[in-house]
């Protein structure tokens, strides 16, 4: 299967108002977060898609390489319905995704979406809230986590289990740290441990971090491999 290719933009917008034309969004931040996984915050669009809901993706395409299905793990700023900050973790293991894992600080990017279903947090109001991610597949699943912790007196226990297969793997150490501070029960375990790792390897069996309740609402997602 081939990459669709798009030549390289002008700094120029097209006007209509379809999801078939990529918006283009400039790198504002790149962050390193392992070894061959980084987050981009893409800001300053001309004219910016619809806002992003959790659990959607968008179609981020490398000019003159081609487009990929990212998730968004942000949400950033989505005044008046329009998506003007956006962030995706993604990890290199294609040539798409090679190309913008390396994508500097004010680049273009395109983006198209949003697509894909939403995962309604709010319907989970008044219930324990337990999130189970693998690997890369927290990135999905951290607007879940923002989100819960926006709104917080709205839900239960705010559980998150997090799995990764080293140390070296895991994402958003130090937000974890501080969704830790702000109430939510972060259980984190790794395949592999080596000589500096302090916490749990192979799967948590910690009764204390299981919500007792049936009225709990559950996210799961693990690692997918992207182009």
């Amino acid at each position: 299967m081939t990459s669709r290719r798009t030549a390289a933009p002008a700094l120029t917008e097209p006007a209509a108002e379809t999801a078939a034309v990529p918006r283009f969004y400039r790198v504002a931040s790149r962050r390193e977060d392992t070894a061959d996984t980084v987050t981009l915050e893409l800001t300053e669009p001309a004219q910016a898609v619809p806002a992003f809901a959790p659990g959607q993706f968008a179609m981020l395409t490398a000019f003159g390489v081609g487009e990929v299905p990212i998730s968004v793990s942000g949400l950033g700023d989505s005044a008046g319905g329009r998506a003007h900050r956006l962030e995706h973790t993604l990890r290199a293991v294609g040539a798409v995704t090679r190309a913008l894992h390396a994508a500097p600080p004010g680049s273009l990017i395109g983006v198209r979406g949003p697509f894909g279903t939403s995962w309604d947090v709010a319907s989970a109001a008044g219930r324990d809230i337990v999130i189970v991610a693998g690997g890369i597949g927290l990135a999905p699943l951290r607007p879940v986590v923002l989100t819960a912790l926006a709104d917080r007196s709205r839900y239960g226990r705010i559980v998150l289990l997090v799995g990764a297969r080293t140390p070296g793997d895991l994402l958003y150490i130090d937000e974890m740290e501080r969704w830790r501070r702000d109430g939510v029960e972060v259980v984190i375990t790794v395949d592999r441990a080596d000589s500096g790792w302090s916490g749990g390897s192979g799967w948590s069996r910690r009764s204390s971090s299981r919500p007792g309740s049936c009225r709990t609402t559950a996210w799961h997602l693990s690692a997918a491999r992207t182009s």
